[in-house]
């Protein structure tokens, strides 16, 4: 008898070869296995998806947003804006 006998037969129990195997609330795939879906969805993963995409969106976005208000065109409008909302 090899290993691989010596495994059946410890699986195999005291039920004997060719026994049903256990059915239970994993679907009869014995103890602790995930039923897997018969389809997989195709659509599984696309909200992460369209998280990694919003997020290099906005990442981009907030980097030309920067680079627009380190302009010294935008600085001095703001200054003007805030000096003349305080001189009120």
């Amino acid at each position: 008898m090899t290993n691989e006998d010596d495994g059946r037969a410890a699986a195999e129990g005291e039920q004997g070869p060719g026994a049903a195997p256990e059915v239970g609330a994993t679907g009869g795939r014995g103890r602790g296995a995930e039923a897997a879906p018969a389809h997989p969805d195709p659509e599984a993963g696309l909200a992460t998806a369209e998280y990694a995409v919003a997020t290099v969106a906005a990442v981009g976005f907030a980097g030309l947003l920067i680079a627009v208000l380190k302009s010294d065109t935008v600085r001095g409008l703001l200054e003007n804006i805030i000096s003349s909302a305080l001189s009120v």
